[in-house]
C-alpha cells in the first residue's frame, strides 16, 4: 500500500523517492534512538540538536544534490528533535503542552516554505501535521486521559496502565474513530502525492511519505501498547 501511495512521475522519481525513504526513516527514527536517549538524559539528548543542524547547514552547501536534500531534511528533522526533547525531556506528563511545544518553529516554517529551505520546512510541516493528527485522534477517542498516569506511574503499573489505554481503543466508538482518522491521512498523502507532475511534486512526496510512516508508527504503537507494553517510548 505504502510503495502505491509513494508513485511519482517519471521526471520526478529519481528525485522523490531517495528523499521520502529518507524522511520515513527520520519519522521513525525518535522511536528508536530519541525515546531511550531523552529517557536517560534529556539534556545532552537536547544538545544534539546543535549536531544536527551543523551537520544539516554543512551537507547543504554540498555541490551534491543528494547531499543538500540530506542537508536540508537534518535541518528541519532538527526542528522535530528539538521539541521532542523538550517534551519528553521535562513535560512529558503534560499533553495539553505536546501540540504546541512541537509546533515551536511554526512561523519560521511557514516562511521557509517559498526558499531555499522548503524540503526543512515541508518535512517539518508534515511532521507537525502528523504530530496533530495524532494527539486529535488520542483527545477524539478518550484515550488522552490515560497519557499523564502513564508517564508518571511506576515500572510495574505503567505497563498495565498502557495496556488499559489499549483496550480502550478496541472499543467500538473509539476503534471507529481511529478508522475515520486514519483514512483522512491515507486521503491526504495520497493528495499530496497526486503533485508528482507539478513543480512541488518531490515535496508533496515526501510530505505524504511522513504522513504515511506516522501512520504506521501510530499503528505499531498501539499494538506494543496490547501486546507488549514495555517496548513504547512512554514507559520509562
Amino acid at each position: 500500500m505504502i510503495g502505491g501511495t509513494w508513485q511519482t512521475s517519471a521526471s520526478a522519481r529519481s528525485w522523490s523517492f531517495p528523499v521520502a525513504r529518507i524522511a520515513a526513516a527520520m519519522v521513525v527514527l525518535p522511536v528508536f534512538l530519541q525515546a531511550p536517549w531523552v529517557r536517560l538524559d534529556p539534556f545532552s539528548a537536547t544538545l544534539f540538536t546543535g549536531v544536527l543542524i551543523a551537520a544539516g547547514l554543512v551537507l547543504h552547501q554540498s555541490r551534491s544534490q543528494t547531499a543538500s536534500d540530506l542537508g536540508s531534511l537534518l535541518v528541519g528533522f532538527s526542528g522535530s528533535w528539538l521539541a521532542g526533547c523538550i517534551f519528553w525531556g521535562w513535560l512529558r506528563a503534560h499533553p495539553v503542552l505536546h501540540l504546541p511545544v512541537e509546533a515551536f518553529a511554526l512561523p519560521v516554517a511557514l516562511g521557509g516554505l517559498q526558499g531555499r529551505w522548503r524540503l526543512a520546512a515541508t518535512f517539518y510541516l508534515s511532521s507537525l501535521l502528523g504530530t496533530a493528527c495524532t494527539d486529535l485522534a488520542m483527545a477524539a477517542t478518550g484515550v488522552m486521559q490515560f497519557w499523564p498516569a502513564v508517564v508518571t506511574a511506576s515500572l510495574d503499573q505503567a505497563p498495565l496502565l498502557l495496556h488499559q489505554a489499549g483496550l480502550h481503543l478496541l472499543q467500538p466508538l473509539p476503534m471507529v474513530t481511529l478508522m475515520i482518522a486514519a483514512a483522512i491521512v491515507l486521503f491526504v498523502g495520497r493528495r499530496l502525492n497526486t503533485n508528482g507532475n507539478d513543480s512541488n511534486g518531490e515535496t508533496g512526496a515526501m510530505a505524504a511519505a511522513v504522513l504515511i510512516t506516522t501512520l504506521w508508527v501510530d499503528g505499531l504503537f498501539l499494538l506494543s501498547a496490547l501486546l507488549q507494553p514495555g517496548l513504547s517510548g512512554l514507559i520509562e
